[in-house]
C-alpha cells in the first residue's frame, strides 16, 4: 500500500493535529498577529519531547551557542480569498519567485496558478503601510488548471514566461503565463500524484517526484520531451531539487524517511548518498551553502543540515509543529536562513547556525485542533542588498502574507 501523502490530508493516518498553546503578543499592526524574535534559545515543549536522547546529546546541546536574531521581519501584505469564493478550499500548496525577480507565483487546491507583480507585493519603503487586498485585485493573471496543484517552478531560461507546475492526476504541465495556455505536458508517472517539479539552473534538465517512488528526469529542450533517466527512491518521492549551484546533482525526499543526492549523469546508479535521520517521511529538500549541504525536512517535526557528500547531520532545527502536512520549507542560500511553515499556523525562521528558531510568527487567529496552518513559504533569493530580505507564506485557508526583512546594525 502506497503511503497517502497531502498537504491537507495526513503522512500518517487521520488523527487530529497536536497544535502548540502560546499566548499571544499582538503585533500593533494587526489585531490578530503577533510575533517573537528569539535573543536567547526558546524551549518549545513538543521540541523537548522529540528530541530526548542521551546524557551525552544533551550536553552537547547545552554547549551549542545560544540562538539570536540578527534580523528584523516586519509584515507587508496580506492577500486574502474574495468572499464570494469563501466556501472553496483556496489553500495555498506551492509559492515561488522567478528567475527575473519580478513575478511571484502561487498554486493549490484552487486549481488556479495566480501570477503577482512583485512591486505590488512589497513596500518601497520600511515607512510604507500595510497593505490588505484580495486575490482577485491584486494578482496580474490567473490560469486556471485541470487539476490540484502540488508543486511549481519557473523554468529559468525563459525569462519568467514559463511555469511548470505538478498536479494530483500525476501530470507535469508548462504555462506561458504571457498567452496564459498550457505549451507542454507529460504524464511519466501513470496518473500517479506529482508532489514536485524542478529544473536545473541552465533550464536544459527537469525532474518530477511522485507517489510511484521515482524522480523522472527529461531534457526540456526536446520537442517532444524525450526522457533522460528515471531514479528510484525506497518510497513515494515528495521532493525534488537540483544543485542551484549547477553542480551535477538532484536531490530527493522520500516518504521512506531518507533522502537522496543522485548524480544525474549516472542515476540508474542509484544514489550516490542517502540520508537517514528523519523519523517520518522527509517532505522537503533543498541545497545549501555552496551545494555540498542540504537542509531536509519532515513529518518528525525537525529540519536537518547535513554534508551530504559524507552523509553527515550536522544540525537538526525544531520548534515548528509537523506530524501530518506538507508545511513549506525554502532556504535563503544567500543568508544562511531557513524559512518554514507550521500547524500551529505560524512562520518560523531557523538560522543554519542554531538549532532553536530565531523568530515566530502568529499567521493568523489561533484555530482549534484540525483548523488552519501554514503550508508553503519562499524566499526571494535575488535581493537589492546582502542585508534585505523577503519571506512569502501561503495558509491553507488561502492568504498569503509577504514579510520584509533587514538586517540588523552593529548598533542594533
Amino acid at each position: 500500500m502506497r503511503p497517502e501523502i497531502s498537504h491537507y490530508h495526513s503522512l500518517i493516518g487521520p488523527r487530529p493535529l497536536r497544535l502548540l498553546h502560546r499566548s499571544f503578543k499582538h503585533h500593533p499592526q494587526s489585531p490578530f498577529l503577533y510575533e517573537r524574535a528569539m535573543s536567547t534559545s526558546p524551549h518549545h515543549e513538543p521540541a523537548q519531547q522529540q528530541r530526548g536522547g542521551s546524557v551525552v546529546a544533551a550536553l552537547e546541546e547545552e554547549k551549542e551557542e545560544k540562538a539570536r536574531c540578527e534580523w528584523d521581519f516586519w509584515l507587508s501584505t496580506v492577500v486574502s480569498p474574495s468572499t464570494a469564493a469563501g466556501e472553496v478550499s483556496d489553500a495555498i500548496g506551492a509559492i515561488e519567485f522567478d528567475p527575473t525577480d519580478r513575478l511571484l507565483a502561487t498554486g493549490g487546491i484552487a486549481r488556479k496558478i495566480r501570477i503577482y507583480s512583485l512591486g505590488t507585493l512589497l513596500p518601497e519603503s520600511r515607512d510604507s503601510s500595510l497593505t490588505f487586498s484580495d486575490h482577485s485585485t491584486a494578482c496580474l493573471l490567473c490560469i486556471c488548471t485541470p487539476a490540484k496543484l502540488s508543486s511549481l517552478r519557473w523554468r529559468p531560461d525563459s525569462s519568467g514566461r514559463t511555469v511548470g507546475s505538478g498536479d494530483y492526476d500525476g501530470v507535469v504541465t508548462e504555462y506561458d503565463v504571457e498567452r496564459n495556455v498550457a505549451v507542454f505536458e507529460r504524464d511519466e508517472h501513470a496518473g500517479r500524484r506529482v508532489w514536485s517539479v524542478d529544473y536545473s539552473v541552465s533550464g536544459d534538465l527537469g525532474a518530477s517526484g511522485s507517489d510511484d517512488g521515482t524522480v523522472q528526469l527529461w531534457d526540456s529542450r526536446c520537442a517532444n520531451g524525450g526522457r533522460v533517466a528515471a531514479a528510484r527512491a525506497g518510497g513515494a518521492v515528495c521532493s525534488v531539487e537540483f544543485d542551484p549551484e549547477g553542480g551535477p546533482w538532484v536531490g530527493a525526499g522520500s516518504a521512506d524517511r531518507h533522502a537522496y543526492v543522485f548524480d544525474v549523469r549516472a542515476v540508474s546508479a542509484g544514489p550516490v548518498t542517502a540520508l537517514g535521520g528523519h523519523g517520518r517521511a522527509v517532505t522537503y529538500v533543498r541545497f545549501a551553502q555552496s551545494g555540498r549541504s542540504v537542509v531536509t525536512s519532515g513529518t518528525d517535526g525537525s529540519h536537518r543540515l547535513w554534508e551530504w557528500a559524507d552523509g553527515r547531520e550536522v544540525r537538526a532545527y525544531r520548534g515548528h509543529v509537523n506530524s501530518r502536512s506538507f508545511v513549506g520549507m525554502s532556504v535563503w542560500r544567500g543568508a544562511g536562513l531557513v524559512g518554514s511553515g507550521s500547524e500551529s499556523n505560524e512562520v518560523f525562521v531557523y538560522d543554519l547556525r542554531w538549532q532553536e528558531p530565531i523568530w515566530v510568527r502568529g499567521f493568523g487567529p489561533r484555530r482549534e485542533e484540525g483548523g488552519a496552518f501554514v503550508g508553503a513559504v519562499s524566499w526571494r533569493q535575488a535581493v537589492s542588498g546582502p542585508g534585505e530580505g523577503a519571506l512569502v507564506a501561503g495558509g491553507s485557508d488561502g492568504v498569503l502574507q509577504v514579510f520584509v526583512g533587514r538586517k540588523k546594525t552593529e548598533s542594533e
